[in-house]
């Protein structure tokens, strides 16, 4: 019987997550479909792999030995899939990841005086792919925004930017030249609460346990048609606000709110001296926000 990774993908999330519902928004699916999945799954190995009640979820012991081999399964699939995209990459050529709102320019003319014979490609990125860009051999090295999961990455620290509040013109704080979190307190965030620990730690919906609906946004822009539509409120750091402005939507400084840090990433089983050279340059750097 041929294994489907992509089973197996779904198990392992939701056996570390212990549960069906946070599984399905961190694969980003319906919860339904990923509960179809599972069962599926239970009946291609003929094992029950969970023991579900109204209050858990828990593995059996089949469900406990399949999350330990399903780990490096997927782990070595993965490797796999990162070889192929580079050796498929035209050769002589120099990928760099960058997020919304951070200028590059400076960084690669450097880097092209010092390898003339490179093609460097430059990759827009975004929260949801930054650090994926890496993992899937899609970029050599990626500019990347806080937080991130660092597991198997090389990090390091660039500089850092205040962060802004955007609002619709017509909220009740878009005239203020700044503001404290405090005074979010009512509103709804439209990205990972954790993402801005000081809202979310005074936001008032996380403590009546009634947080409203996020969507999954794949750039800024769209982020920004619901903060327009007033469907909630977003932070950004204050270089993106600046390139994404619009005259429906007003940046506000939020006065004691946590910078956003910028880093300069790879994955750290890589030693190119490429990699190396372009690390130097953009740590040497000062940029500009």
């Amino acid at each position: 019987m041929d294994v489907d990774l992509r089973k197996v993908r779904y198990f392992v999330a939701v056996a570390e997550e212990l549960h069906f519902g946070r599984a399905a928004e961190r694969l980003h699916i319906a919860q339904p479909v990923l509960s179809r999945q599972i069962r599926a799954l239970e009946d291609e190995l003929k094992v029950l792999l969970f023991v579900r009640t109204k209050r858990a979820t828990e593995l059996t012991e089949a469900g406990r030995q399949l999350l330990e081999d399903g780990r490096p399964l997927l782990a070595a699939a993965e490797a796999a899939r990162v070889r192929v995209v580079r050796a498929a990459r035209p050769a002589g050529t120099f990928t760099i990841g960058f997020m919304p709102g951070i200028t590059v320019t400076t960084a690669v003319r450097a880097f092209t005086k010092q390898y003339p014979e490179l093609t460097i490609e430059l990759l827009r990125t975004s929260w949801h792919d930054q650090v994926e860009v890496l993992r899937d051999g899609r970029a050599d090295v990626s500019i990347v925004r806080l937080p991130i999961d660092q597991q198997g990455l090389t990090v390091r620290p660039l500089f850092e930017e205040s962060r802004v509040v955007m609002l619709p013109t017509d909220h009740r704080l878009a005239g203020k030249s700044s503001l404290r979190i405090s005074d979010l307190a009512d509103d709804h965030l439209l990205q990972d609460p954790d993402a801005v620990p000081e809202w979310r730690d005074i936001a008032v919906e996380l403590r009546e346990r009634r947080p409203g609906r996020v969507p999954v946004f794949h750039n800024v822009e769209e982020k920004l048609e619901h903060v327009a539509a007033g469907n909630g409120i977003s932070v950004l750091p204050l270089s993106t606000a600046s390139f994404y402005t619009r005259p429906d939507v007003v940046a506000v400084p939020i006065e004691d709110i946590g910078p956003n840090h910028v880093c300069l990433a790879w994955s750290a089983g890589r030693r190119a001296r490429t990699i190396h050279d372009f690390a130097e340059i953009a740590i040497g750097l000062t940029w500009s926000t």
